[in-house]
């Protein structure tokens, strides 16, 4: 019984080791070889693009206007897209609560027209990007503060192809 409980300790523990992708036995960079770093991301990969790079913009209340930082955001998007050419984006634009559903379509479409138009500018052909207005209907945060509305006031840039990479 005693060896039984040892063999369940010592495969969980190569389990554990798997998963992680940690080498136990120190040799090696943890990734079969492949010399790739441990839990790196794959740079054609749409994960890369939404956590390494930003998939996001936000905006100010009641404006469509880019600030320098959300252009710093779109200026590394539009570099990632000129390796993948054969992506494709659509530019989800968005608003908070506050306001009519009208108003707020209309807000966000000018929002993510605002990025598209800037993508274009910095040199990316328009028949790759698409743009959808959302105005409130798909909020991050639910709350009436602004903790809440400063993350829904937002244009997403969504690539085509899933989740995987290239």
């Amino acid at each position: 019984m005693r060896f039984i409980k040892a063999g369940l300790v010592v495969a969980s523990m190569f389990t554990l080791a798997a998963c992680e992708g940690n080498n136990i036995f120190g040799g090696g960079n943890g990734a079969g070889g492949s010399g790739q770093t441990p839990g790196a991301i794959e740079e054609s990969s749409l994960e890369y693009f939404a956590t390494e790079i930003g998939d996001r913009v936000l905006f100010a209340v009641n404006e469509a206007t880019l600030s320098d930082a959300s252009k710093a955001i779109l200026d590394a998007q539009v570099a990632w897209l000129n390796i993948y050419p054969e992506r494709t984006v659509t530019i989800e634009g968005h608003a908070d609560e506050q306001g009519t559903r009208e108003y707020n379509v209309a807000l966000s479409a000018r929002r993510a027209t605002a990025v598209q138009n800037y993508m274009i500018s910095q040199g990316l052909l328009a028949s790759r990007l698409d743009i959808e207005a959302y105005g409130k209907e798909r909020p991050l945060e639910i709350c009436s503060a602004e903790s809440c509305w400063s993350k829904n006031r937002r244009a997403v840039t969504v690539v085509a192809g899933g989740l995987g990479g290239v």
